[in-house]
């Protein structure tokens, strides 16, 4: 077999398991496109709309706490083929919900399936990709993830139209799903995993397709060689991960996953279309210029996998989060400088018969609008006073009024907006390149190099519970903290956790490139 082949061949088994990727990406971002449409269906409040979004992360996060030791047990393959299972009834699920809770069961069934693809795809690549070309194959995950984002904005687009588009939105990834479970059947099991489990010729069959025959045999002797000094220490449990020798790669891997997701990402991403109307632009539009960030996720995560193995995973760290800090910063500055003024024109009271309804105006009940009156044409310089103000004004009105008007808060926001757009639009692309380029591939190369072969399920796991339960406590508050403190207090705190992330990747974070695991594991655990 030449080297051409064994690399193809290499190449090939990671584009195949990275597809659990493209699947946990589109699940993730599908979510955006519907966000409008459901909250007229379910006639949904601010914080059920942040539990329809967040709600894939509880599944995640479970899984993510079981799917490490899963993956010791019964193998990477086994737990990947069970995640493509799921994204398929979940996909299925959503597209069929009659009500809010079937749909969010649905999603949490998805999130299962992102949780277990999340972690074990990235385990499975590292532990057949040869070391020097390890982060770039690992780095075949993000693509998919941002590929199956970039996917999910071009469906949600094209699929935008008719009353039932959101269950083709939200259906559509099954095919995906399926044809995933198909792939795996044509994957081998993970030579270190087969070696765990004493099947060491088959491992070194695997191995020897991947390394050639030489090279095969001393990366099979090296895990043996692990295998057997973890054999010594006994089953693994938590207690030894919290050990003093595994201080410092628990510090490195918990905080990578931290600020991974405590500056925003996901926020940004599931809510897109809506930051976008936020800053004036209608929904088709919004779905559009979502379409441009998903591209450019695409292209920076290409170039990552160019830089990872070649600049390092460090400097792409400090790099990435420093421009991710400037361009929320510049985010944050485009909406202080926002103004919020209602015209009579945005809205119609549901008195008003449906053909004489101006065609995008809000509708409310008649008392409501009745209230608002006075204010229309006052014009606002911060958007927490602007909806406090319309607030204090239907507080005497009876409560059934007072919902509608809370189910309502982001569309009045965006009607009364006047924004930059375009700085709001360039620094979105911005902050989303520099992710791409950073913590979004690097987090998932560390997760894959710095844990111990013994230790590397359970370790993944807790650093990926970690990552999951953040980035559900940011998706879940992000809607309240736009009516509350106002986009530009969010995307400033944001930028302030970026600044943390570059000072954290400079003083804490090691360069990992080039090097084999069973190397990284002696200098980290010394």
């Amino acid at each position: 077999m030449t080297d051409f082949a064994r690399s193809f061949y290499a190449t090939r088994l990671a584009l195949v398991v990275a597809l659990g990727g493209f699947l946990m990406g589109f699940d993730s971002a599908v979510i955006s496109g519907v966000v409008d449409p459901l909250k007229g269906r379910f006639a949904l409040d601010a914080d059920e709309v942040g539990w329809v979004v967040s709600c894939l992360t509880p599944g995640a996060t479970l899984a993510m706490a079981v799917a490490g030791p899963l993956a010791d047990r019964f193998g990477r393959r086994s737990v990947l083929l069970v995640t493509a299972l799921l994204f398929t009834l979940s996909a299925i699920g959503c597209a069929l919900a009659e009500d809010f809770t079937f749909l969010v069961i649905a999603r949490i069934i998805g999130g299962f399936g992102v949780g277990g693809a999340l972690l074990i795809a990235p385990v499975y690549i590292a532990e057949i990709a040869p070391p020097h070309r390890r982060g770039q194959l690992v780095s075949f995950n993000q693509l998919n993830i941002v590929l199956g984002f970039s996917a999910a904005f071009f469906s949600n687009y094209f699929l935008n139209e008719g009353g039932y588009s959101w269950r083709w939105m939200l259906g559509v990834e099954a095919t995906p799903a399926l044809v995933y479970a198909l792939g795996l059947l044509f994957v081998p099991r993970s030579p270190r995993w087969l070696a765990m489990r004493g099947r060491s010729a088959e491992a070194r069959a695997v191995l020897e397709r991947i390394n050639g025959p030489g090279a095969a045999a001393g990366a099979l002797a090296a895990v043996e060689e692990s295998l057997r000094a973890d054999a010594e220490r006994g089953k693994p449990r938590l207690r030894e991960l919290l050990s003093p020798r595994m201080r410092r790669v628990l510090v490195i891997g918990l905080g990578v996953a931290f600020f991974q997701q405590i500056t925003g990402i996901n926020a940004i991403f599931y809510y897109l279309p809506t930051i976008f109307g936020m800053a004036g632009a209608a929904r088709d539009a919004a779905l559009g210029q979502a379409i441009y960030v998903g591209l450019v996720n695409v292209a920076f995560t290409v170039l990552a996998m160019f830089l990872i193995d070649r600049l390092g995973r460090k400097p792409l760290l400090i790099i990435g989060s420093s421009v991710m800090a400037l361009a929320l910063f510049s985010n944050g500055l485009a909406f202080a400088d926002a103004h919020y003024q209602l015209e009579p024109a945005h809205l119609v009271a549901t008195t008003v018969a449906e053909e004489d309804r101006p065609e995008g105006a809000i509708v409310l009940p008649a008392d409501v609008v009745a209230a608002l009156l006075p204010v229309m044409g006052t014009d606002h310089d911060d958007e927490v006073q602007f909806l406090g103000e319309l607030k204090s004004r239907c507080e005497a009105l009876p409560a059934a009024s007072r919902e509608a008007l809370d189910r309502k808060w982001l569309d009045l926001a965006k009607k009364a907006l006047r924004i930059n757009s375009t700085l709001v639009l360039l620094s979105i692309m911005a902050y989303i390149a520099a992710f791409a380029i950073s913590l979004g591939p690097v987090m998932w190369a560390i997760f894959s190099e710095i844990f111990p072969q013994r230790l590397r399920g359970l370790a993944v796991s807790v650093a990926g519970f970690c990552n999951s339960a953040i980035s559900f406590g940011v998706q879940q508050l992000f809607p309240r903290a736009l009516e509350t403190v106002g986009p530009a207090m969010v995307f400033f705190v944001f930028g302030g956790f970026a600044v943390c992330a570059a000072v954290f990747a400079w003083r804490v974070v090691p360069e990992t490139k080039g090097r084999s695991l069973e190397e990284l594991e002696v200098e980290l655990t010394r």
